[in-house]
């Protein structure tokens, strides 16, 4: 009987250790378990849905290059371009990087340690002529065993950061590309609106060379000379503010793509159309905004890893366990190193905070707190992005009705410069008629080229506020 005794107060130890690791096994961690939030989404949108724009379910493979649809063969090169180059997307994959090291970090936390150490000293003492070796090599093991689930939780909420992380950069694509193909459109609507004050140059420089030649003449007089001259120098002062935007837009552009200032001036030199917007866009319903946005996903995760740290920080409350183990070895020589005294050492630990002024129980509601403060920002998010439709919608229909008007306006200002002209040629009106004409046809022009960039860029950030474009990093491992 005392042998069995003996035996079993030498292995108690290890019978503590099993028992406290099969009560963690069915054991919860303490805290809250996260519930994702509950969100009162409108079942249609309040905007009108015209000019094209219908609430029907939206194709995946057209949002997913939604930029195809512009049809436009340059803006596909450069989105394609800015994907691979852009440094603030190449920065958001680095994070997530980041994010799944951390996550190891952490996850390593739920398993033992070990680690090994040795030394060797030699001593002597003073007026003694001997010297003294000492060698040691020694082997630890260590296992923090989580019993109220403070480590797990924080492997959740490292798993979380790391998903939003994800969600993050895929926001940062859908950004980039709306901003690539808005700076395109922009390129293309200066280039445009050149070209109008130009063909308005041209044709108030041939009323300048009528009225200089029917001054020599002596039709008119001097002031109506003048009056041409200023109103042909207005319309030149506009080309180099134009000039200066369409270089500045360039550069933009070419921050994008990760390039350096003036590279692609060469490129995009060549004067091309404003891109047409498609006739159809099809952008489902509210519920599905929530689903494919990744900066609503990214705010839920967010919210569901800071729940997480209340569980962390409850678990502070509770005692901590760990299970040692230490193995020895020491010598006063190398060569009789295998006749050397060996030690074994190992047992549970625990340790509990008796006292830290409420610190603990303070920390779990500045945690508390901040669940909070995620679940509302997770709100303004959700908010923000049904406004960005709204306005997007708004915009677009708005915009169209408008560009209809200035194209109206602009072929009735060009057939009343022709009139104008005639009339003066013949004496029938005054030069300030053809004045006022001409600016009219002017301003009508250039608000034109501006509304034809402003309809296609409204579609643009239409499609960045349904959260287009991620898909095609989506399957992509960093």
């Amino acid at each position: 009987m005392t042998f069995y005794k003996s035996i079993f107060i030498k292995y108690i130890p290890y019978i503590i250790a099993l028992y406290m690791i099969v009560l963690i096994s069915g054991c919860s961690p303490v805290g809250p378990d996260y519930e994702p939030p509950k969100t009162q989404v409108p079942q249609n949108w309040h905007a009108p849905l015209e000019s094209g724009i219908t609430a029907e379910q939206f194709d995946p493979n057209t949002l997913t290059k939604w930029w195809t649809m512009i049809d436009d063969p340059m803006l596909t090169d450069i989105i394609e371009r800015a994907i691979a180059n852009n440094l603030d997307l190449k920065i958001a994959i680095e994070r997530i990087r980041e994010s799944r090291a951390r996550r190891a970090i952490t996850e390593a936390s739920l398993y033992p340690s070990f680690n090994s150490s040795g030394s060797a000293t030699k001593s002597r003492s003073r007026n003694v002529s001997n010297t003294t070796s000492h060698y040691s090599a020694n082997f630890d093991a260590g296992w923090e065993m989580d019993f109220f689930g403070g480590l797990r939780r924080s492997v959740e909420a490292a798993n979380a950061d790391l998903q939003a992380s994800q969600e993050n950069m895929y926001n940062t694509l859908v950004s980039l590309l709306s901003e690539v193909a808005l700076n395109y459109v922009e390129i293309r609507t200066y280039q445009a609106r050149i070209n109008s004050v130009q063909s308005s140059i041209d044709l108030q420089n041939e009323t300048y060379q009528l009225t200089l030649w029917r001054n020599e003449a002596q039709l008119i007089d001097e002031l109506t000379v003048q009056q041409a001259l200023y109103n042909l120098e207005s319309s030149r002062s506009q080309i180099p503010s134009l000039r200066a935007g369409l270089e500045q837009s360039m550069n933009s552009l070419a921050l994008l793509l990760g390039e350096e200032a003036g590279k692609l001036q060469e490129e995009l030199q060549k004067v091309e159309p404003i891109p047409n917007a498609p006739e159809n866009i099809a952008i489902g319903v509210p519920a599905d905004v929530i689903r494919r946005r990744p900066d609503i996903r990214s705010a839920e995760l967010s919210l569901a890893a800071q729940t997480a740290r209340v569980g962390v920080a409850t678990a502070q409350l509770y005692p901590s366990f760990t299970l040692n183990g230490s193995l020895g070895l020491d010598a006063t020589s190398l060569s009789n190193i295998s006749s050397g005294t060996w030690t074994l050492s190992g047992g549970p630990r625990f340790s509990w905070p008796v006292f830290d002024a409420g610190a603990i129980k303070q920390n779990i509601n500045v945690q508390s707190a901040l669940v909070d403060e995620s679940l509302l920002q997770y709100k303004s998010v959700v908010l923000s992005a049904f406004k960005e439709v709204e306005d997007g919608l708004i915009s677009y229909v708005q915009e169209q009705q408008r560009r209809n008007n200035l194209r109206a306006a602009a072929q009735a200002a060009q057939s009343a410069v022709q009139l104008a002209t005639q009339k003066f040629e013949v004496g029938l009106t005054d030069f300030t008629t053809v004045l006022d004409t001409q600016r009219s046809l002017l301003s009508f022009q250039d608000q034109l080229a501006q509304s034809d960039g402003m309809v296609t860029s409204n579609v643009i950030r239409l499609y960045k506020a349904l959260g287009g474009g991620w898909e095609s990093f989506a399957s992509n491992e960093y």
